[in-house]
């Protein structure tokens, strides 16, 4: 497995020069049984995420929407010593779907890369990138527009393809 990269300038303009690749590279998983494929994305998850800081990043903090449920509103507005409809006031919003959605980019909660309300955090932000979730293939196309953005998912992805003898 190559070396980890973090450099977040440099993922970008990866990202870019590999759109075609990562195309090809979705088609080319459809045969691949989806238990296997799992199975490799788990384990090179589980050996990835731990030497990439997240701190030093924050890119899912700052730019992605969150959905938040009620028990979150409740269970965050309480560690804030807030009301329920007080902290969905003056932090949520509903989206056009109907769900209650952060209603800022950059997070509330984001302060100097690091997430003020961690130990309870919303349901969203703890399973991201979501790579240890099973049914990876299904979930391909929504994981790799976040490829440019996230240095876990970029290098998982990269070892996947060295892993599975992926050529474009």
């Amino acid at each position: 497995m190559q070396t980890v990269i973090t450099d977040r300038n440099f993922i970008k303009i990866q990202a870019e020069h590999k759109l075609d690749e990562n195309d090809n590279f979705r088609y080319y998983l459809r045969k691949i049984d989806s238990d296997l494929l799992d199975e490799k994305v788990h384990a090179l998850t589980k050996k990835i995420t731990p030497q990439i800081d997240c701190t030093k990043c924050g890119a899912c903090c700052k730019q992605l929407m969150i959905n938040v449920t009620n028990e979150e509103n409740v269970r965050v507005a309480k560690q804030l010593n807030l009301s329920a409809d007080t902290f969905k006031e003056k932090y949520l919003e509903e989206s056009l779907q109907g769900k209650m959605i952060m209603n800022t980019i950059p997070c509330h909660f984001l302060n100097d890369n690091k997430c003020t309300i961690y130990k309870d955090r919303f349901t969203e932000c703890r399973a991201f990138p979501h790579l240890h979730e099973n049914d990876f293939k299904r979930r391909l196309f929504g994981t790799l527009i976040h490829y440019s953005m996230c240095p876990i998912i970029y290098n998982v992805i990269e070892a996947l393809k060295e892993e599975i003898g992926f050529i474009n």
